[in-house]
């Protein structure tokens, strides 16, 4: 008896001593919190400057440095599709004063490359989504071409004649151009650009069939009579082009995913800064100026809480993968 109730001293003693220490832990980081920012915030964009990713970190980076009451600095660090700078961040320290401008290669990012700088779940807090982008799915207005379902049949009708610009080689537009070649048994050739500027550029001059455009870069030519949208990826239409079908509604599978901008912290930052900044966002991202600004920029605003853009990250990359299975789709 002696021994089995000095046992449960022992127990006892150690869960008290858990509970204190648990109860130290929530306290400290309340009060690291309260206390949060002391010095300048670290937003890093991995992209260079210029991009849309910039444009979307400079101005929520402005808009939180006047929630903060501290100086939030902009850091570009592009490179690798974006993992220079998600390495970075990955590596800072978790005191909430370095933060990475997530975006959708940073899940997309581990099916293609093995060596990593980071993992994209285990090396970072999901703070909050804010805004979504699209690939639109654009004809020439002159091919008289006015469905989706009618540029499937000219391309069965036709193998080898149609091909497809997008922003890059295995990026989220690539994919949905192999997926739908996948999904239709049509082969649509696929001919990558350094980004949306030239892509736009070679479809206004004639020399592509088929463009498919992030949302962010094709917004200043949607008045352009030269072009018609068939489709966009995502689970809703764009704002920006409200009678154009999502690729879901069509009847397609895996055009689900949408791009994605959202802030991540490195791992191990306190929950109690990652919760004030998640609520300092969405009380931003509420604000009818700053959503017209988004849907100007040719986004949709879709602010999600922590827990939703982890869900979220977690749920794309699996389709991202599959995608990039289907369609044998290699970093070249």
């Amino acid at each position: 008896m002696h021994a089995v109730r000095k046992c449960l001293a022992k127990m006892t003693v150690q869960a008290l001593t858990a509970l204190v220490l648990g109860n130290v832990a929530m306290v400290a980081g309340a009060a690291d919190a309260s206390s949060y920012p002391n010095r300048p915030v670290h937003l890093v964009v991995p992209f260079p400057a210029g991009g849309g990713a910039d444009t979307v970190g400079r101005f929520l980076g402005a808009k939180l440095a006047e929630r903060l009451g501290q100086t939030v600095i902009i850091e570009n660090k592009g490179g690798a599709s974006g993992a220079i700078g998600a390495g970075y961040v990955a590596n800072a320290k978790p005191d909430g004063l370095t933060l990475l401008l997530g975006t959708t290669p940073l899940i997309q990012a581990p099916v293609f490359f093995k060596d990593l700088p980071y993992d994209a779940f285990r090396d970072f807090e999901p703070v909050a989504r804010i805004a979504l982008s699209a690939d639109v799915l654009i004809v020439p207005a002159s091919s008289g071409i006015e469905s989706l379902a009618q540029l499937v049949e000219a391309a069965k009708k036709n193998p080898g004649k149609y091909n497809y610009g997008t922003y890059g080689n295995a990026t989220s537009a690539h994919m949905h151009g192999e997926l739908l070649n996948y999904q239709k048994n049509i082969e649509l050739l696929h001919i990558p650009y350094k980004g949306t500027a030239p892509l736009m550029q070679d479809f206004l001059g004639g020399q592509l069939t088929i463009g498919l455009p992030e949302s962010v870069g094709v917004r200043a030519h949607l008045d352009n009579p030269k072009l018609k949208a068939l489709a966009v990826s995502g689970e809703q239409r764009l704002a920006t082009l409200p009678d154009t079908p999502t690729f879901t509604e069509l009847g397609y599978t895996d055009f689900e995913p949408n791009g994605w901008y959202g802030i991540v912290a490195p791992a191990g930052t306190s929950p109690a800064i990652v919760n004030k900044l998640s609520t300092i966002l969405a009380d931003i991202m509420a604000q009818p100026d700053v959503q017209a600004q988004f849907i100007g920029m040719g986004l949709s605003p879709g602010y999600g809480n922590a827990k939703q853009l982890k869900d979220w990250m977690q749920r794309d990359s699996v389709i991202w993968a599959r995608m990039a299975k289907l369609g044998n789709i290699k970093v070249q």
